[in-house]
């Protein structure tokens, strides 16, 4: 159970089903958003907070139909604007937990200065990011994270956009959090939501999704169960990056960037692996990672960064309260009193 200073503690012991709606979900049969939202009903009841006060905030997109499958409050905003409408809800109301959920084009195409400037300034939000490489209500037009050369409703020829990779541009943002997971890994989700709700800032949490209509084989080689522990790097803070099914290959520092090895070849040994650092304020290491692609390197999932800072918030609420302190107008019948007063007979 999470304690924050400003949200209230549920007096009683919340479950799962308290935070499932009586919506009926949908989405298309095979959809990675039925998991998500599996994780985030197995995650509420663990951070602890009154049901009151959660809210959902969303944007347009099969992602953002969110709110009316959690049993909490929940606005449904218009495209691109759930970060804008989720500041504010958090400024006016600290004593909610504000959640987003969004997709890579609701948050990175038409959202995306909004999405840069949420997590600049580092407001106490959970951003959840849908990401599966297309525009899926709309019918499957490439988005800002398709792969090049991709072909999609809108690139018959193949996309000839540059992606982003979402980590580097949150990073780039000055992020103090990033996680990354898959929607097959609903336990990894589970851990990665409870990590955000921890973090004080506005955490990231990019959710590898597949959109079984329009981009099915998106994460293919990523997801498939049985090469997932070669091709994922699992972090945990303070343990070495090891992965593969012999848990032999590693991760190490060669040169100004970094490296696959074999433990036991070349005279490597678990020493020489990095050991992962989520809360290093440096972000060197963390951009290196969340821009670990296939086939050179793995996958990095988990909690990427997790640096403390202070946030939009608490600087917010402690300019208001030094305003108070010095202000000669302390309420509205000081204000309509103040400066050249005449009375009228």
């Amino acid at each position: 159970m999470l304690k924050d200073k400003r949200i209230q503690v549920s007096p009683t012991e919340l479950t799962k089903e308290d935070f499932v709606s009586d919506q009926m979900v949908k989405w298309c049969p095979g959809c990675g958003a039925h998991a998500i939202l599996a994780a985030v009903e197995n995650v509420f009841p663990k951070i602890g907070y009154r049901k009151e006060n959660f809210a959902f905030v969303s944007g347009i997109g099969c992602s953002s139909r969110f709110p009316y499958y959690v049993n909490t409050y929940g606005f449904h905003g218009i495209h691109g604007r759930a970060n804008a409408i989720a500041s504010g809800v958090k400024i006016a109301n600290p004593d909610l937990s504000v959640w987003i959920a969004t997709g890579d084009g609701d948050s990175m195409a038409i959202g995306g200065n909004h999405l840069i400037h949420i997590v600049r300034r580092n407001i106490d939000v959970n951003i959840l990011l849908f990401n599966n490489q297309i525009y899926g209500l709309t019918k499957g037009q490439f988005s800002p994270t398709t792969p090049m050369g991709e072909v999609t409703k809108t690139s018959p020829h193949g996309t000839i956009e540059h992606p982003f990779i979402t980590a580097g541009l949150i990073m780039g943002a000055q992020g103090t959090f990033f996680a990354r997971a898959i929607d097959n890994n609903v336990k990894l989700m589970t851990e990665v939501m409870y990590e955000a709700a921890k973090h004080d800032g506005t955490s990231v949490v990019e959710i590898l999704q597949n959109c079984i209509i329009f981009a099915e084989n998106a994460h293919t080689h990523i997801a498939n169960r049985e090469t997932k522990e070669d091709v994922q790097l699992f972090l945990k803070h303070g343990e070495p990056m090891i992965f593969g099914k012999n848990r032999n290959k590693g991760i190490i520092l060669k040169g100004t960037g970094l490296g696959v090895v074999t433990i036991g070849e070349g005279g490597i040994t678990e020493k020489d692996i990095l050991v992962h650092d989520q809360y290093s304020k440096d972000p060197a290491i963390h951009r290196m990672l969340g821009r670990m692609m296939q086939p050179v390197f793995p996958v990095a999932m988990g909690v990427i960064r997790s640096a403390p800072y202070l946030t939009y918030d608490d600087l917010h609420e402690e300019q208001i309260n030094n305003a108070r302190k010095t202000a000669k107008i302390q309420s509205v019948n000081d204000l309509l009193r103040s400066g050249e007063v005449w009375e009228i007979k």
